[in-house]
Parts: structure tokens; C-alpha cells; sequence
């Protein structure tokens, strides 16, 4: 399920791209794909906090002026990814949180959904297993299927990066992790590239992956190389797991993870490429006329 479901969103973001849309525009059809999604750790398939309610976050950044826009701890926005493509487009800051986040979608005229509506049975047996004594959310996390993201390169040489997630399981309410922190849940820059993170956002946080994977891709490392230095940096500094899609100004990709496993879509010159397990890369084709710069994946 959750391979098809990155599949999907692939499909979803190359149609647009194929069809003349920006990079942006890409990636967020994308990821609002997954957050429709209950198989994934986003919108309707949200993992919930201690006392049992949704609060998710988002980004999205412009890699051509590096602007950005988040927003962290909404409980009632059916795809938070939206939400903070309008706080870059529509406001003078780079994010916006909780009941500041709902005013201003209202103001927006984004629906409001009821915050029942986002959780799932499977979040309710989640949350109430790891309630325990002996649970170990962070430990539970791993593996599972989670944090949803996408970069793309569109055919004017555009980079744009888009992350959305429920955070971790029973986290203590009010609790943000790295997704809607720029550098660490993703980040785009045309020079250099763009990457979209998943993982234990405390961890991600301390090394600012999204960024460091960068700095190892300006460094001249291929962007398989620089989101493996990532990871493994992350691993060995902080023991921390967690995975990656990147991709290069050139439209060179790279789905990457140290965890147990991660699901991941790339869509480029009409063939879609997926794979679950390490090692595992199959390959079908899209069909229709190919154009190049197409780039979109999804963890």
C-alpha cells in the first residue's frame, strides 16, 4: 500500500511537470497526494499525541529565492502542505504555528475539517499500544510508514522541496519536530539542489540533514554520496535513523534511508522508478512524449 501510494503521488507531480507546471507546484500536488493518504504519517493518517489529538507541520521552500514557508501544530487543515505554500505566497514571514496557523487559513479561505476526521483507527491502536510503560515511541517509529515529502526539477531549472507530517507518536502536546524547521525537514537552493527528510525529527534537527547533505553536494559529492554522508553523520553523531530524497540541479536523484526501510517514487523522462527495502529499485514506464528536468519523488 504505501508503495503504490508514493507511486501515485510520483505520477501526480510528473503530470503537472509534463504539463508545463513549476517545480512547486509539483511537489505540493504531491505531497498533498500522501497527505490524502492514510497509510502515511501526514493529513488523515496522522500519528497522535499524548492526549490523543493531531498536530502536524509542513514546508515548503523556492530553491530559485531560497523563500519558504511552514506551519506546525494545525489540527484541522485537511493538508497542511497548502497551508504553507500560502504562508510563503501570501505573508511576509516563514511560518506560522497552532491557532496563529488556523486564523490565518481561515483568513484564506483554506476549509477547516474537523480534527476527528484526520485520525485513523490504526493511529488510535498506535497510540493507545505505546501508552505503555515500556513503549518506546522513537524505537516504534522506525520502519514505520511516516513523514511524507517530494522535490522536483521543472524544465526551466527550478528546484522546489515539500515535507508533511504527524510528528511522533504520543509526543507531548505542543511538541515540533524538524519538518517545518528549513534546513533540517528539507531545503532547496537552484545552485546546489533540494532534499526532503524523514526520520526522528530530534535527531534530524541536531545535524540539520536537509542542509548537510547540501553542503556535502557543494562540496562536489554526487547527491547519492552526500545524502549517504548525511545519514551516516547522523547515525554515528547522534544515533539517529532516517531517510532522504534529493535531487541535483541537473535532475541526478537519490532515495536514500538508514532505517529499516522507506518507500520512495522518482518519475523522469517517462519512467517511474520505486522501491521499498535497501537495494530494491524497479522501474515501469509513465507512457506519453518524454521531457527532460522532470524530477519529482516522494518518500
Amino acid at each position: 500500500m504505501s508503495t503504490a501510494g508514493v507511486c501515485s503521488a510520483a505520477r501526480a507531480g510528473y503530470t503537472i511537470l509534463r504539463g508545463g507546471g513549476s517545480s512547486m507546484d509539483a511537489v505540493v500536488e504531491a505531497v498533498s497526494n500522501l497527505e490524502n493518504n492514510p497509510c502515511f504519517n501526514a493529513g488523515c493518517g496522522s500519528v497522535l499525541n499524548i492526549k490523543g489529538e493531531v498536530e502536524m507541520d509542513a514546508i515548503v521552500m523556492d530553491g530559485l529565492t531560497l523563500g519558504s514557508g511552514a506551519v506546525s501544530a494545525v489540527c484541522n487543515i485537511a493538508n497542511p502542505i497548502q497551508l504553507a505554500r500560502l504562508v510563503m505566497d501570501k505573508t511576509s514571514h516563514s511560518c506560522l504555528t497552532a491557532e496563529g496557523a488556523s486564523l490565518f487559513a481561515r483568513s484564506m479561505g483554506v476549509p477547516e475539517v474537523s480534527p476527528e476526521s484526520l485520525i485513523t483507527e490504526y493511529s488510535c491502536m498506535r497510540w493507545a499500544k505505546n501508552m505503555a510503560p515500556d513503549a518506546n515511541p522513537v524505537e516504534s517509529q522506525m520502519g514505520k510508514m511516516g513523514t511524507v515529502g517530494a522535490v522536483a526539477v521543472d524544465s526551466e531549472g527550478n528546484i522546489a522541496c515539500a515535507t508533511s507530517t504527524g510528528g511522533m507518536l504520543n509526543k507531548m502536546e505542543g511538541r515540533v519536530g524538524d519538518t517545518p524547521c528549513i534546513g533540517s525537514g528539507g531545503y532547496a537552493d537552484n545552485q546546489v539542489g533540494a532534499v526532503s527528510t524523514t526520520g526522528h525529527g530530534e535527531a534530524i534537527m541536531k545535524v540539520t540533514l536537509a542542509r548537510l547533505i547540501l553542503f556535502h553536494m557543494e562540496q562536489g559529492q554526487s547527491v547519492e554520496a552526500a545524502s549517504d554522508l548525511g545519514l551516516a553523520y547522523m547515525k554515528s553523531r547522534v544515533s539517529g535513523l532516517g531517510g532522504v530524497v534529493s535531487v541535483d540541479p541537473q535532475g541526478r536523484w537519490a532515495a536514500r534511508f538508514s532505517s529499516l526501510q522507506m518507500s520512495w517514487a522518482a518519475a523522469q523522462t517517462e519512467t517511474l522508478h520505486y522501491g521499498l527495502y535497501a537495494g530494491e529499485h524497479f522501474t515501469q514506464s509513465l507512457g506519453g512524449a518524454p521531457l527532460t528536468g522532470n524530477h519529482p519523488m516522494a518518500t
